[in-house]
């Protein structure tokens, strides 16, 4: 834990959090100790990007840091599992470096823990999390969103933090009550985004707060679910066997190019070990050729439904 006395303090990803920069996406908390595990602050990092920047990649990792620049926005630098140092450029927008801290920088800083942060959205099943995992555009927050249309809640949304309790089972911590969703999809629900914030200017996602649909405890990771898109038309939904489930962890997991370089390779492995004792994953077919969130919904809950019984009857 770290002292500070910054003003901003929020619980996220099962971690509090102090911030310089406004976080109106997370939710703040009354922190009277002020002792946060993770500090966010501005900083001048001209220099020491200047120092580590190599000509054609992105990131310069270490094993106890990552740094990158995104062009027009800003300047990062993740270190120790406790820091996020931010360094605006002339013409960003706050809500742009917003989506980097709450995103790469998080993913970053979680694997610096050692918490496997999964890509994709958890909801709240009956008392269990479930991940949603898939490659960008397949459909996750769409899906996660049909599951709240349905009373289910929402853990997270993009960045699922994993960590394993004293028993080695997976837990899911909730991130923060919001979703993001593409016009398409706002439009295939009935929702007006004119009533909704894009996420930068001009942009065709939008930012979905869902406080009243949010899950604010943490729950035991059952599944994972890799939605993957389909030319069929029908959908399809089977169970992922042997050595393949730590394959479909590690594609899954956010941003798993800074896995090797901060030398997380073992750790990762001996967690997807112990995860995979503890969970059941699932490939969806989707088809692309039309609008399909409720209707898996309904074949992923009968699937659980029919597990839970096997499980009964045993």
């Amino acid at each position: 834990m770290i002292e500070t006395t910054e003003k901003n303090i929020y619980k996220a990803f099962g971690l509090t959090i102090s911030s310089t920069i406004h976080l109106p996406e997370l939710t703040q908390i009354n922190n009277k100790d002020r002792l946060t595990d993770i500090v966010i602050k501005k900083e001048d990092l001209t220099v020491t990007w200047a120092k580590q920047f190599v000509t054609n990649e992105h990131y310069v990792i270490n094993e106890n840091s990552v740094i990158f620049q995104v062009p027009h926005v800003a300047t990062y630098l993740i270190r120790n599992g406790n820091e996020i140092l931010f360094s605006p450029l002339e013409g960003s927008q706050e809500n742009e470096i917003r989506i980097y801290i709450l995103g790469t920088c998080m993913g970053a800083v979680l694997l610096q823990r050692k918490i496997l942060p999964l890509h994709g959205s958890a909801v709240a099943i009956d008392g269990k999390a479930y991940a949603i995992v898939g490659d960008s555009g397949v459909g996750k927050s769409t899906l996660a969103s049909a599951f709240l249309n349905n009373g289910y809640r929402l853990l997270s949304d993009d960045v699922i933090p994993v960590s394993l309790n004293k028993e080695n089972i997976p837990v899911v911590a909730p991130a923060y009550p919001q979703q993001k969703l593409w016009l398409e999809s706002l439009n295939q629900f009935g929702m007006v985004s004119s009533n909704y914030q894009p996420l930068v200017d001009r942009d065709t996602k939008f930012a979905i707060p869902v406080h009243s649909q949010f899950a604010n405890e943490s729950l035991p990771l059952a599944g994972v679910i890799e939605l993957v898109k389909t030319e069929a038309d029908e959908v399809e939904m089977y169970p992922i066997q042997k050595m393949e489930r730590f394959l479909v962890l590690f594609n899954h997991t956010y941003r798993n190019l800074f896995i090797e370089p901060s030398e997380l390779i073992d750790w990762h492995f001996n967690t997807s070990a112990k995860m995979v004792k503890h969970i059941d994953l699932y490939r969806l077919h989707r088809p692309v050729s039309y609008f399909t969130a409720h209707e898996l919904t309904d074949i992923i809950i009968n699937t659980l439904k029919k597990k839970e019984n096997v499980y009964v009857k045993n």
